[in-house]
């Protein structure tokens, strides 16, 4: 059960990380503060790229940083690196080895860019090219599917960007590991609903905003654990197209935390499940989304939208573990993957 139990250690590592990392992202933020930059370009993969995605709207709206992601196989295969400057080069990576986006950290430097590496391994190729590191602080992770490293991930993202605006304290994540709680308290729901879903093939996932991230991520949890092909949408991109592929039973999985962009998500819920009798799922903190899905999975009321993408995705996680046991698949070991990817 080692994907079941990181994905339940999770309450403990925030807590950890919260207090190991306070300090070093304090001096962190100085040293940004101090650096000239317009824009911050992230390169990453797979799950570490959806982490990303959440620093781009996380970063953008709190900090006003711009956020692009880096298109890696440029620095390697073609060997035409961009000119990079005025950016912040960020690589985000739990093993710190593949040999793409360490290119990419390594241009940065050559370019004489700052450069910052985000990682569990900081003893890491990856890291050795940064000026600077944070450590996610999650621990060893023996299971193939990323649960604790990519929330810690988050975690890192969200705890710089409180630490780079002197008007933020951050205050608002020191309750990450009780939200974290009340979702893994809510299992049971999360199995019996993951049990209406056993004979699932494909579906597509829709998050906005904060969690479009959460989306990305879903839906490859989905392929690596389940097997079914799952495909993320923003609920606009859903509408422009995608949207035809919905019929009867077909299965839609659904992040729609409170927030602006929450009316725009239940609208579609309700377009999906009442008009079209999709077989939907909501992870929500709003009784609207809950009571429009088919079946419902709550989050914390009282949890501000901006950190939602973190007890979100643990819904998720134990959505697609539940998911695969039921198919009977090894949930820690998923066909063909390994831990550490290596692309070029």
């Amino acid at each position: 059960m080692t994907m079941r139990s990181e994905i339940g250690e999770q309450p403990e590592v925030f807590a950890g990380a919260l207090e190991l990392n306070h300090g070093p992202l304090a001096k962190i933020a100085l040293s940004l503060g101090a650096a000239s930059f317009d824009y911050a370009l992230i390169a990453a993969r797979g799950t570490s790229d959806n982490a990303a995605r959440y620093a781009k709207y996380l970063w953008a709206a709190h900090n006003g940083i711009p956020v692009a992601l880096a298109a890696p196989s440029l620095f390697t295969s073609y060997n035409k690196p961009p000119q990079l400057d005025g950016a912040l080069v960020v690589g985000i990576s739990q093993s710190g080895e593949s040999p793409d986006l360490v290119a990419v950290i390594a241009e940065g430097r050559k370019q004489g860019r700052p450069t910052l590496v985000i990682t569990n391994e900081t003893s890491s190729p990856m890291a050795h090219q940064a000026d600077m590191v944070i450590d996610i602080q999650a621990g060893r992770e023996l299971a193939v599917a990323a649960t604790k490293t990519y929330t810690t991930q988050l975690l890192a993202v969200a705890m710089l960007s409180a630490a780079l605006d002197p008007a933020h304290t951050g205050a608002e994540l020191g309750n990450l590991a009780t939200y974290a709680g009340s979702v893994l308290d809510s299992e049971d729901n999360i199995a019996n609903i993951a049990a209406n879903f056993a004979d699932m093939r494909a579906c597509a996932v829709l998050g906005r905003g904060y969690n479009h991230s959460t989306a990305y991520e879903w839906a490859l949890k989905v392929q690596e654990v389940t097997y079914a092909l799952a495909h993320p949408y923003s609920t606009a991109d859903f509408r422009h197209g995608p949207i035809a592929v919905v019929e009867p039973g077909f299965p839609i999985l659904a992040v729609a935390p409170n927030g602006p962009l929450f009316d725009d998500m239940e609208t579609l819920l309700g377009n999906v499940t009442k008009q079209r009798h999709a077989r939907s799922v909501a992870i929500s903190n709003r009784h609207e989304a809950l009571e429009t899905a088919r079946y419902g999975i709550t989050i914390p009321a009282d949890m501000p939208e901006w950190i939602s993408p973190i007890p979100s995705i643990i819904a998720a996680q134990l959505f697609t573990y539940h998911l695969g046991t039921i198919k009977g698949l090894n949930t820690d070991q998923p066909r063909g993957l390994s831990k550490v990817t290596k692309t070029i």
